[in-house]
């Protein structure tokens, strides 16, 4: 099931996990931005994490409150963009009303995106 132009149910949701109609109405909303970020590239966006249940989200040390578990995260490459080009990009998309405010985290190989509503911002790069 496409869930937008470029974006399937089972690249946002790799592990095939049951969910609630919020979570996907939640995982149609991130795929419209996620078309953003791609526009932006002009490249595919590589989707390494979307949705997680619960207990798989616990089981990788993820915390209950992490919005991949709301359908509202994704963690993203792009061939050839370093992680902290993808989140400066971010960034601009989100501070010029391009795309939706939200959380931005930085990681060593890639970059997490949500559509929280809310301004969030973490570096989780190590040396």
């Amino acid at each position: 099931m496409m869930l937008s132009e470029h974006f399937s149910i089972d690249e946002l949701n790799k592990h095939k996990f049951d969910m609630p109609d919020e979570v996907l109405d939640n995982l149609k909303m991130l795929a419209v931005q996620l078309e953003i970020i791609r526009a932006h590239f002009n490249a595919p966006v590589i989707i390494n994490s979307g949705y997680r249940n619960l207990e798989y989200n616990r089981n990788i040390g993820s915390k209950d409150t992490s919005q991949h578990v709301k359908g509202t995260a994704a963690d993203i490459v792009i061939k050839d963009v370093s992680p902290d080009e993808v989140a400066d990009a971010l960034e601009f998309l989100i501070n010029t009303g391009m795309l939706k405010e939200g959380g931005v985290g930085r990681y060593n190989t890639f970059t997490h995106y949500d559509i929280r509503g809310t301004r969030a911002r973490w570096n989780y790069k190590t040396l």
